[in-house]
């Protein structure tokens, strides 16, 4: 089914939608994704980079990876897949956006309703007794950075590898998707559990489903649209249907 077929039958229907989106979303913002050939993780063990374990164990790669991490999200714009969401929230189709990205470009754009299933890097917290501190706290630290209160490792906010998913944002996540009428995956490989059951959820709650990424995804068969294409292209054409 076309875009503008998918369009009509939200405007037609009355039916609101929630976007699920994924690394595929911001490499038109110049980020890399995880899991490509030219991905974060091209030549990299993430459980030595990027685990609670590899913080532990080795902090000054962990610290080295985290900072090359923030100094290339500082430099990255909102791009038009990010812009075209943030419109489709403000016109009254799209009801909130979950994500598993950490940039927060989403809310860059103007996004209101945004789950962030994996944290985000705009700020730290310290691993012990969970004081919050500015991102720049990592980013712009000389030494190992340390809590001013219990004296334990200050690290990015997001999920590392080795930690649960925030228990909120999971719960939230999965009623959206059993409450929405579309549930549109875009730039999300969909190998990561347990976000990877929010297509089967919405699915089995009555929900139709869209797929939108470069490459096929194990939610490709069950979906009623899939679309090969950029997210940014795919956005953009779907909110000019959407307006048109």
């Amino acid at each position: 089914m076309s875009l503008q077929e998918m369009a009509s039958w939200l405007l037609d229907e009355g039916r609101s939608m929630v976007a699920f989106t994924g690394a595929g979303m911001s490499t038109e913002s110049g980020l890399p994704d995880f899991r490509s050939s030219s991905g974060l993780w091209r030549g990299r063990d993430p459980m030595k980079v990027a685990s609670i374990w590899a913080l532990r164990s080795d902090p000054g790669d962990f610290y080295d990876f985290y900072r090359t991490r923030l100094d290339s999200l500082r430099k990255a714009m909102p791009n038009r897949g990010h812009h075209a969401l943030a419109r489709m929230e403000e016109i009254g189709v799209l009801r909130c956006v979950i994500t598993q990205n950490v940039d927060g470009l989403h809310q860059a754009a103007g996004s209101r309703r945004v789950v962030e299933l994996h944290g985000n890097l705009r700020h730290a917290r310290c691993v012990s007794c969970g004081q919050r501190y500015p991102i720049e706290a990592v980013s712009e630290a000389s030494s190992i950075p340390r809590c001013d209160r219990c004296h334990d490792l200050v690290k990015p906010g997001v999920v590392l590898f080795g930690e649960s998913l925030p228990s909120r944002a999971l719960e939230e996540a999965f009623q959206e998707a059993k409450g929405c009428g579309l549930l549109m995956v875009i730039g999300s490989s969909l190998e990561v559990s347990p976000a990877n059951m929010l297509p089967g959820t919405a699915k089995a709650s009555g929900a139709r489903l869209a797929v939108a990424n470069r490459t096929p995804t194990p939610a490709d068969g069950m979906a009623d649209y899939v679309y090969r294409d950029e997210a940014g292209e795919v956005l953009s054409r779907l909110l000019g249907f959407l307006e048109g």
